[in-house]
């Protein structure tokens, strides 16, 4: 077994590179006419009344409908439903009627000849809307007193998860500390924003699909329900993403949109969304307050921790439901040895963008709020930040450890690892003592940041993947993952050779083909290495198995004594008696021409890996900044990585995600920010007032990578890297500026933007700086 654990390069590269992918706005059809969808310009309002009238008669248009026009009652369902929770309430519906909750609301869509025909005619759809207050401050719209939403009110799930005595562990403490921290609203920005290409087929009634990613079957079956059509008849088609990041993918109203017009019209209709689009109609991530506080014993060891959460939703519900704040709760303790604990979560809805998922959905704004506390209490309690977090860490021999809680379904059982021992490596690679001493020029301030967070990944409930070996030898994946720029294909690649025998370059992958796999769940949740990955083992395992056993009839021989190597299976011993896996391929066809059941014929598998519990990586963040208190600006010098991921089938690839991730979370901490005015109108959009980290904002990213702590839930024993980056970077760089303006408090507020950062610097140090 060589191509696990190989450093190969990413076998999309070469096309990609070369320019030879195929993204979505790559994908054309003859006779295609395109789309433009007319967005609300206000915030909350009742919709009285949409006027068509002057975009129909413009130049080059075919259509435009509002909802009147589009089959009633359509709202997208939730994709992932937790605690039994009623949302249906709550839901977006395709088009707006009645009221317009957020600003970028869809309320009609004109279609014409070519996309500056469309953009033109959708300026003339007369709007009349009577405006409502907005409903922005999430916690004062919790109140009963606040502008309504929804008839229901703006409290869309409230609800306590948790398990021991924290009322008794608190009266009992030796010290109590409590904080205070708010994250604040960001969203995935993925280079390519959405497309979508439906191609209706006149002879069969059947659409093609292109630009579809993510969870393209729940796509594809969503769709075909919305539709009222048989799903066999839909056929989403796999295309490279410019990436994802939870954000792309997910079933909005465009993608009802679209392919019902595409049917309507008779004709192939394309939408490409534009950037100023994608910033208020894409999903928001992120936007949660924090009360977070622990009661500690004489000795420094946690007895219970609380968090009071107010989570902003947006204006709706969409396909992850309460996933996130449910995330939040339920994955706070990290890991730590937590006794007792409590965690309460209010979901209100708001006059903005709607929320979905983002990088590390919950725990990017969990483990900033659980390590600001654990750093305001290494100071309360006089013990150093360090020395706080190894007394409380979970240690090696108390794993697995199980927490009576569940989340997105299954319950919390952290399978593996050694979280003191990741520690302690970390901070002798980072030198922390030593680097975070003396300040910086011209009176800036240096500061270490320290965190430690707690991932999880793998979530079920199954994949599927298929194994083909073809008569020229050449092997061939069907998988149902999806490509999202996260290197899939090689991946899958590896994991498939490693198994067969054969090089990494005989192996073609293709995901997120819903004719060719239409069984497949998707990639999301860090869950393509390992569901993805397993299920190709487990189907590359059985074709290994078969071809041996059809190799030992060919060359008579027992199949004890037979090898592959390189696609040719040999006898041990005697290298000339062989044969290729082409040939038992083509031997397989002839002796079994029909296929069991549910198995493609020929020298094939298919295989399902179900998952019963998710993995949980984990790791340890460390940011040296540098700040200037005159002008509040932060310059991250140094970044460590240390991340747990169980197994790396790439470690490059591996090493490629965590820096990827950690950029996006320093992104996260430092710069990017949607806010909103008095009225409801988004201040954020373009990249002028969104701003993202650029290479100068990004400093060098040491990452060590850890394989200590196989996770005993997989065959591979792999654990998902997609998210660890991201996990613990708001946490470490406002640790960071903390310690750098030695703060006595949390630094209140993500992201830390220069006239926040200010302002804390103005209120004065509440101690010394220093390593505390």
């Amino acid at each position: 077994m060589t191509a696990i654990g190989a450093r190969l390069p990413r076998k999309e590269d070469p096309r990609l590179l070369r320019g030879r992918g195929r993204f979505g706005d790559d994908f054309s059809a003859a006779g295609q006419v395109w789309a433009r969808v007319v967005r609300s310009p206000i915030a909350h309002g009742h919709l009285r009344r949409v006027d068509l009238t002057q975009a129909r008669r413009a130049d080059g248009v075919i259509a435009a409908v509002a909802a009147g026009e589009v089959p009633a009652g359509l709202a997208i369902p939730v994709r992932l439903a937790v605690r039994d929770i009623d949302l249906s309430g709550y839901l977006q519906p395709v088009l707006a009627t009645g009221v317009v909750r957020y600003v970028g609301e869809p309320v009609a869509v004109v279609v014409a000849g070519d996309p500056y025909a469309a953009e033109d005619a959708a300026e003339l759809v007369e709007i009349d809307i009577d405006e409502e207050p907005a409903v922005l401050d999430a916690a004062a719209a919790a109140s009963p007193g606040s502008p309504r939403l929804f008839p229901a009110g703006n409290v869309a799930a409230d609800f306590t998860l948790g398990y021991g005595d924290t009322e008794t562990a608190f009266r009992q403490a030796a010290y109590v500390v409590e904080t205070e921290v708010e994250i604040g609203r960001h969203t995935g920005v993925p280079l390519e924003p959405r497309v979508l290409l439906a191609e209706p087929d006149p002879r069969t009634g059947g659409l093609s699909i292109f630009g579809m990613t993510k969870v393209p079957v729940f796509n594809r079956d969503l769709l075909a329900a919305m539709l009222r059509m048989d799903g066999a008849l839909i056929h989403v088609h796999a295309i490279d993403a410019g990436g994802g990041f939870g954000v792309r993918g997910e079933f909005y109203p465009e993608d009802f949109l679209v392919p019902w017009l595409a049917r309507a019209l008779g004709r192939p209709v394309k939408w490409a969304e534009d950037r100023a689009e994608h910033l208020v109609a894409a999903n928001h991530s992120r936007q949660q307050s924090h009360r977070v506080a622990a009661a500690f014993d004489s000795r420094g060891r946690i007895t219970a921790l609380t968090d009071e959460v107010v989570h902003d939703n947006g204006a709706y519900c969409r396909t992850h439901g309460i996933a996130v704040p449910e995330l939040t709760v339920a994955m706070l303790p990290g890991p730590y040895r937590v006794p007792a604990y409590r965690g309460r979560v209010r979901v209100v809805l708001t006059s903005k963008t709607p929320c979905g998922t983002y990088r590390a959905p919950g725990r990017y704004e969990g483990t900033t709020a659980r390590e600001q506390l654990l750093d305001v209490a290494a100071d309360r309690l006089g013990i150093d930040r360090i020395e706080l977090r190894r007394r409380n860490l979970l240690g090696r021999g108390e794993l697995p450890h199980r927490r009576p809680m569940t989340t997105l379904g299954t319950d919390v059982v952290l399978d593996a690892g050694d979280y003191p021992a990741l520690l302690e490596a970390a901070a002798a690679e980072i030198g922390y003592r030593a680097q975070a001493s003396g300040g910086g020029p011209t009176g800036r301030r240096r500061g270490l940041g320290v965190a430690v967070y707690l991932e999880k990944s793998g979530l079920g409930p199954h994949e599927t993947a298929d194994v083909t070996v073809s008569e020229t030898g050449a092997v061939r994946v069907l998988s149902g993952g999806t490509s999202l720029g996260q290197g899939i294909e090689t991946v899958l690649a590896q994991i498939a050779a490693d198994a067969l025998g054969v090089g990494p370059q005989a192996v073609d992958v293709i995901n997120g083909d819903t004719d060719l796999q239409p069984c497949g769940t998707g990639s999301w949740a860090s869950r393509s290495t390992v569901v993805a990955g397993n299920a190709v083992h487990g189907a590359a395992s059985a074709v290994r198995a078969r071809a041996l056993q059809l190799a030992a009839r060919m060359l008579e021989a027992s199949e004890d004594d037979l090898l592959i190597t390189d696609g040719t299976v040999s006898v041990r011993g005697d290298p000339e008696a062989s044969v290729s896996l082409g040939e038992i391929a083509k031997a397989a066809t002839t002796a079994s021409p029909e296929p069991r059941s549910g198995e493609p014929g020929g020298l094939a598998a298919r295989r399902r890996f179900d998952v019963s519990h998710m993995t949980y990586p984990y790791g340890v963040h460390a940011a040296l900044v540098e700040v200037d208190p005159g002008t509040g600006r932060v310059r991250v010098l140094r970044y460590l990585v240390a991340s747990e991921v169980g197994r790396a089938v790439n470690p490059a690839l591996v090493e490629g995600q965590l820096r990827g991730g950690a950029a996006q979370g320093i992104g996260g901490a430092l710069l990017e920010e949607f806010s909103y005015d008095e009225a409801g109108q988004p201040q954020a959009i373009t990249f002028m007032e969104y701003q993202l980290p650029t290479a100068a904002e990004i400093p060098p990213i040491d990452v060590l990578l850890a394989q200590a702590a196989p996770s005993p839930g997989n065959p591979l024993g792999v654990m998902g890297a997609g998210e660890g980056g991201i996990s613990g970077a708001g946490a470490a760089v406002a640790s960071a500026v903390r310690d750098a303006l030695g703060l006595a408090g949390s630094v209140a507020r993500l992201p830390l933007t220069p006239p926040r950062v200010r302002r804390l610097a103005e209120a004065g140090p509440g101690r010394k700086p220093g390593l505390r």
